[in-house]
């Protein structure tokens, strides 16, 4: 086995979990040959003179032969990568942000260079996925990909539901254990599951679609009727990143589910992420493993490290073999969305109503909305709305309901609205 010489930027958190598994792995040859750093008088655990704040030090050493770039800046990790590729190296990354955003440039960098640029880290933590759709899946046709692709929420999550626990107190546990940020805004408004889901799209698909095209939907709207609502119907909740290929177009969004118990994703808990696949030929698989952490995420980095000694590349065969498949967002999706006044919902953008209900401290309707219309502003940045998808679970619930047309649906909640505020008065 050849040996490696690692150029490593960054040592956060994904950074120490890589040197750790490297330094105790027995079937790996390679050493962290330099580290780059921002601040060079932060204490460190290791020799000062391992570390080194100029990046070039590392990029134009000809002894190095794998770049890995653990840093969370996504316009600087997109500059070491090209910079990478342009000077011979190969690379590591674990960037999800910027992989997602330029997937397409890269893999014609990769083409250019004769380099490769692997990320199975920026992708599900433990779980294999990249290279299972590349290897295993690359010549059949899928019809789904779905599951709980962060491992901070579904961590939440699990302590909302399982120890009652207030949201509050379970997202400071999270961020204390390290599975969130201090700032857990990519996390728990769906934006880290986007990114790895618009990853999956091109692997599972072969195409390419832009995170912003992509509708995400978090779970820090949740509200404790919204938690009562799904105990009561016993669902649970869970933040589910889903591309489907319907009639030769894919769909794809994240957003937070009501998922039945008899559900495989309904028993994976914490920190925990799970991927099901639907293909023509081999029905469902489903995948388990932790997805945050720094461990889990840098043993999947150095898998991708040894993967480069036996010069493995993504053969992207879905993208060159199968043509690329429409994306859209033209779909309707059944949802729950519950809301204080009828100021903070648009009920005309809703294709049809199944279900509602009002009460002092908790009002809701159940309807079909156009996937199009979750990526407006008044649907993604509302704090007084909570949208939860309830197609899967609803459909067996509410299935029978005799769906009355839309205007109609549009003045009985006027009328109990009003009625709410006479008797509020």
């Amino acid at each position: 086995m050849k040996k490696i010489n690692i150029g490593l930027f960054g040592f956060g958190c994904v950074g120490q979990g890589l040197y750790e598994t490297l330094n105790n792995s027995k079937n790996f040859a390679g050493e962290i040959k330099k580290i780059c750093i921002k601040n060079a008088n932060k204490s460190r655990s290791l020799q000062e003179g391992l570390f080194t704040t100029q990046k070039e030090e590392i990029l134009t050493d000809p002894s190095v032969d794998v770049i890995v770039e653990l840093i969370d800046d996504a316009e600087a990790a997109l500059e070491i990568v090209t910079s990478a590729l342009k000077n011979g190296k190969s690379v590591v990354t674990a960037n999800k942000k910027m992989v997602a955003e330029n997937l397409e440039y890269l893999v014609q960098l990769q083409q250019q260079t004769g380099k490769a640029i692997l990320y199975e880290g920026a992708v599900c933590g433990s779980i294999p996925i990249i290279r299972t759709l590349e290897e295993y899946f690359g010549h059949e046709p899928l019809q789904e990909v779905k599951g709980i692709f962060n491992g901070s929420t579904n961590y939440i999550l699990t302590k909302v539901f399982e120890e009652n626990l207030d949201y509050n107190d379970a997202l400071r546990q999270a961020q204390d254990l390290g599975f969130a940020e201090s700032d857990p805004t990519l996390d728990v408004k769906g934006f880290d599951a986007k990114y790895k889901l618009s990853i999956l799209l091109t692997h599972a698909f072969g195409i390419y679609v832009k995170p912003d095209a992509i509708v995400n939907l978090g779970i820090d709207h949740l509200k404790n009727t919204d938690l009562e609502y799904a105990r009561e119907k016993g669902f649970k909740v869970k933040l589910v990143a889903q591309a489907r290929r319907i009639e030769n177009k894919i769909y794809a969004f994240v957003a937070p589910q009501f998922v039945l118990n008899e559900d495989s994703l309904s028993t994976v808990e914490n920190e925990f992420n799970a991927v099901t696949l639907k293909g023509d030929f081999c029905d469902e698989q489903l995948f388990i493993g932790k997805g945050a952490g720094s461990l889990p995420t840098g043993a999947a980095v150095l898998s991708d490290i040894s993967a480069l000694s036996y010069n493995y590349q993504y053969e992207y065969k879905k993208f060159y073999n199968l043509g690329q498949l429409p994306f859209s967002n033209q779909s309707l999706l059944k949802v729950y969305v519950s809301f204080s006044s009828p100021k903070d919902i648009e009920l005309r953008d809703f294709d049809s109503i199944h279900d509602k209900y009002f009460s002092f401290d908790h009002s809701y309707v159940v309807g079909n909305i156009c996937i199009s219309r979750l990526l407006e502003e008044k649907w993604l940045n509302n704090p007084n709305n909570n949208v939860v998808l309830c197609e899967n679970s609803h459909q067996r619930q509410l299935g029978n309901l005799c769906v009355k047309s839309l205007s109609a649906e549009i003045e009985d909640l006027k009328k109990g609205q009003v009625l709410l505020e006479k008797i509020t008065v």
